[in-house]
């Protein structure tokens, strides 16, 4: 086994079904990585609440210090020889997250049931992390990563190119075949030839690459990454298009919310994610792969 190195994974729990099946994705990707891993869940007391109420107070304490003790122990169980630590952090949960993610290696976090949700406010903690991160985020997706390849859709920008270095370095780790994917839409004038070329020039940009097969897939981006998501073992993408100022790009939000396998949402020191908008909501709520971009 390596020697776990400074920078963690760091997974941020709920204590939800949810958050226990992110610990067991992030405790198999730290062992895997050579890395510590953290578990970290943020508590916060009401404003609304007085602090006099010591009794309530204290009970809450101990319950968010349950929730991290069962998280350690499932990552425990889960992968033996995982090397983790609790910890119980004062704050909202997505400004803890992405100052930890500052140093981190990898953030995990659940999907907590995002199918159901009709719609991500602006202050949801996991549209926020996702879309602000400073290391790549990892969105686990039921109690077991499903078999496949990795998933690379791209459009040759920058933050696609980040992210298909990602892909090749997940499909590298996992022994499973990388595809590097380009969505073009149904009916559009010489797409076929342009996305031919879009899939080139993303290849040529990554020499580290290896092995990859290259494909065209014709439809609207989203929904077309989405259905391709379930025969996939890993998607990642960029947070956002390069022609779009919002917080979360439409297709990253899209596979984000409907994707079937575990989303990666590729961040690197170059490009560190954007500041929230002015008017923007916190949250004091808590805790490769496919590359999108300009689709966002």
């Amino acid at each position: 086994m390596r020697i776990p190195s400074k920078s963690p994974v760091v997974v941020g729990v709920t204590g939800t079904a949810a958050g226990l099946a992110a610990v067991r994705l992030a405790a198999r990707e730290a062992v895997s990585r050579g890395r510590l891993l953290r578990v970290v869940h943020a508590f916060t007391w009401p404003s609304s609440r007085p602090m006099g109420a010591a009794t309530d107070y204290d009970g809450a304490r101990r319950a968010a210090s349950r929730v991290v003790d069962e998280a350690v122990a499932t990552a425990k169980r889960s992968t033996p020889g995982v090397r983790v630590t609790g910890h119980l952090v004062d704050g909202p949960a997505d400004r803890e997250l992405l100052r930890m993610s500052r140093t981190a290696d990898l953030l995990v976090l659940g999907d907590d049931d995002l199918a159901t949700t009709p719609w991500l406010p602006p202050s949801s903690v996991l549209l926020q992390v996702a879309a602000r991160a400073w290391c790549p985020v990892m969105l686990a997706r039921g109690p077991r990563p499903p078999a496949g390849p990795v998933l690379a859709a791209v459009d040759g920008s920058a933050p696609s190119v980040l992210a298909l270095r990602h892909a090749a370095a997940e499909a590298r780790r996992r022994h499973v075949p990388l595809e590097v994917v380009h969505v073009v839409p149904d009916g559009s004038p010489r797409a076929e030839e342009l996305g031919e070329r879009v899939l080139a020039e993303a290849t040529a940009a990554v020499p580290e690459l290896g092995r990859s097969r290259n494909r065209l897939l014709t439809g609207t981006p989203g929904r077309t990454l989405v259905l391709a998501s379930a025969r996939a073992g890993m998607v990642v993408l960029g947070p956002r298009g390069t022609r779009d100022a919002r917080l979360l790009g439409s297709v990253a939000r899209e596979l984000l919310h409907r994707g079937a396998c575990p989303t990666v949402f590729a961040h690197g020191r170059a490009l560190p994610g954007q500041r929230v908008p002015a008017g923007a909501v916190r949250s004091a709520g808590g805790a490769g792969p496919a590359v999108i971009s300009r689709f966002g």
